[in-house]
């Protein structure tokens, strides 16, 4: 029974180590149920208690309890009876609400808010403040404040980092968050804070969330010596925060799904000619290995691309129906523009592969700019350089040159003078194929100046 017994000590202890003042409830049961911890024991652990506040309860110190059980049948039933009321005595059993945590002014507390503006809240930051006591080592002690942050959301409260937005405070080698600032001399080997004092104010662009939407932060703040080090002081706190922004891992899970579908768009416009040609694919399938890296990517990946490909060219060389524009409002709302500018690029120089576009691309080619949302200056520039107007099969003045039907006179003798002074520009270029761009170019102008202007 010693060994039961030292084992659900040593596992209370190292619960109140990671979840603080608030388990001192649970740990009273563990005592009750156990029966035979000495008093000595009990007042260590007490201590350890009320000295450590952290607000995320570890699942791995309930499953060693757990396991623990299961070889003491005799006190199993009486164990997990105390372990479920212990995670039944809050609403969230593995968050502890910090509001509702009791300030104790002989250890360090602290607390994270979102920064007060000149305007009120200031929703572009989170200002860390601090109250209680830091023990210093010496009389003369400088200190160094140092914060990292994990997103606890989740019923499995598995801990994500939170990385580093910017360089400053990223951890070398593995991109993790980590903020450091200097707090000067304390004024002894105790120094009380008896109000809460800001220490830092970290900027919401400095922290790279893994989800977007409500997440819980917890926030370990640690005092250390300047001299050596050694932690002084520490202290934790769980707060609830909405990110508007994707998080890392929604990237990683946005950029595989935009892939997919980039492959899927692609594979409509070298479609839409009703041939898929060879030399058409080849630039898709060059593009998904490149974009994915496919000489360091890991087999698993490697064979997910080449399944997806198959799978897609498969699809369209059956001639099946694929509703582009809903793939495009997709990608429009988990892709960043610089992302979708690619995506066009790509289905660009598919159109431009075998040497000439036809009318029902170059149509598909203008739906897929307006379906992404591109700007139609972007879009002509990227196709000036992806398929020049001499691979056109027709001549499409609104789409190579801007020129719309409701502009008035005025306006579009403007536009026009200003794409001619673009052209007249290049017809001098030391490079043939740009020099033949620009004459067909102006040819275009000139014919769209009589159609529009007379």
């Amino acid at each position: 029974m010693g060994k039961l017994l030292k084992s659900i000590l040593t596992i209370a202890i190292a619960l109140a180590d990671k979840c603080g003042s608030a388990c001192a409830a649970a740990c009273s049961r563990l005592y009750i149920v156990s029966n035979r911890v000495g008093a000595r024991s009990f007042n260590y652990l007490h201590k350890l208690i009320t000295d450590r506040r952290l607000s995320v309860l570890c699942r791995r110190f309930v499953r060693r309890l757990q396991k623990i059980c299961s070889n003491f049948p005799g006190r199993a039933h009486s164990l997990s009876s105390s372990i479920k009321s212990i995670f039944s005595s809050t609403n969230d059993p593995f968050v502890l609400p910090a509001s509702k945590t009791e300030l104790d002014p002989s250890v360090l507390n602290c607390r994270a808010r979102l920064g007060s503006g000149t305007d009120g809240v200031d929703v572009s930051a989170i200002e860390i403040d601090i109250c209680g006591s830091i023990h210093a080592l010496t009389d003369k002690d400088e200190a160094t404040l140092k914060i990292t942050v994990f997103d606890v959301t989740g019923k499995c409260r598995d801990p994500k980092p939170v990385l580093a937005g910017t360089t400053q405070w990223r951890i070398k080698d593995s991109g993790v968050f980590c903020y450091t600032g200097e707090l000067g001399r304390l004024t002894g080997r105790d120094t009380v804070l008896s109000d809460w004092t800001s220490v830092a104010k970290l900027q919401i662009d400095w922290l790279l969330l893994p989800r977007s939407g409500k997440r819980q932060l917890f926030f370990h703040i640690s005092i250390l010596s300047r001299r050596d080090s050694q932690e002084m002081a520490s202290a934790d706190y769980v707060m609830a925060f909405t990110n508007r922004r994707f998080g890392y891992l929604d990237m990683q899970e946005n950029r595989l799904r935009t892939r997919k579908l980039a492959i899927e768009v692609a594979f409509a416009v070298s479609a839409a000619d009703g041939k898929l040609f060879r030399c058409e694919v080849d630039v898709i399938k060059d593009w998904a290995r490149e974009d994915m890296a496919y000489s360091h990517a890991t087999d698993d990946d490697r064979r997910r691309i080449d399944k997806i490909l198959k799978k897609t060219f498969g699809f369209f060389r059956k001639g099946r129906k694929f509703n582009m524009r809903r793939a495009c409002e997709e990608i429009v709302n988990i892709a960043s523009p610089a992302r979708r500018h690619d995506i066009v690029e790509l289905c660009l120089r598919v159109a431009a592969a075998n040497g000439f576009a036809v009318r029902d691309e170059l149509a598909i080619l203008r739906d897929l700019a307006d379906w992404l949302e591109i700007e139609p200056d972007v879009f002509r520039g990227i196709m000036e350089k992806a398929l020049p107007v001499n691979m056109h099969e027709v001549k499409d003045a609104e789409v190579v040159l801007g020129v719309t039907r409701d502009m008035n006179e005025e306006t579009a003798r403007r536009h026009l003078n200003k794409e001619y002074s673009k052209w007249n520009a290049r017809v001098t270029n030391s490079d043939p194929q740009i020099q033949a761009q620009a004459d067909e170019m102006l040819g275009l102008i000139a014919d769209t100046r009589r159609e529009y202007i007379g």
